[in-house]
């Protein structure tokens, strides 16, 4: 089972789906396209508020003439081992400036939330128990310290002035 979560707690009903050829939005779902589909259905139509899946070989240029046309992007983590998707979320918020909600989708686990609440994602589609049972009862792992800026500045505290860190 999936939840969706956010910094205010887990979300009841969320709109979104990650459409593929078996599933499919229905009546009051929003559909998230792979970010080909997205790309054409852009191109042919002057829709707004569109989702779009960015998979860790996908390019995030691509969003760059439809930016501003985006509702929601989820970013996939296939496995907990693949980094990809920080460097997709840090791009969309620094290079493309894009200001909408943004997902953490696949293999999201309890000790990456931080770092990615750091790089800029809003929202996660958690199925690890671990993961959901730890966000449940707010124990959120924190992180003390950090070497670089992220989109999320975090806490001022300690640090270390041979390393860069993020404006506070």
């Amino acid at each position: 089972m999936t939840k969706i979560w956010n910094e205010s707690g887990f979300v009841g009903d969320d709109p979104w789906i990650v459409e593929t050829e078996e599933v499919k939005a229905q009546d009051g779902q929003k559909a998230i396209l792979d970010l080909d589909a997205f790309v054409a259905r852009a191109e042919e139509s002057n829709d707004v508020g569109l989702g779009v899946l960015i998979k860790p070989a996908d390019d995030v240029e691509r969003l760059r003439p439809f930016i501003d046309r985006v509702g929601l992007v989820a970013v996939s983590f296939p496995a907990f081992n693949d980094g990809r998707g920080f460097s997709h979320a840090s791009l969309l918020r620094t290079r493309l400036n894009y200001t909408g909600e943004l997902r953490a989708v696949g293999d999201v686990l309890i000790d990456q939330v931080p770092l990615m609440l750091r790089t800029g994602f809003d929202s996660f589609a958690v199925t690890n128990e671990t993961a959901i049972r730890r966000l449940s009862q707010n124990r959120l792992p924190g992180i003390d310290e950090h070497y670089q800026p992220a989109a999320k500045a975090a806490p001022a505290g300690e640090g270390y002035s041979w390393r860069r860190r993020a404006a506070v």
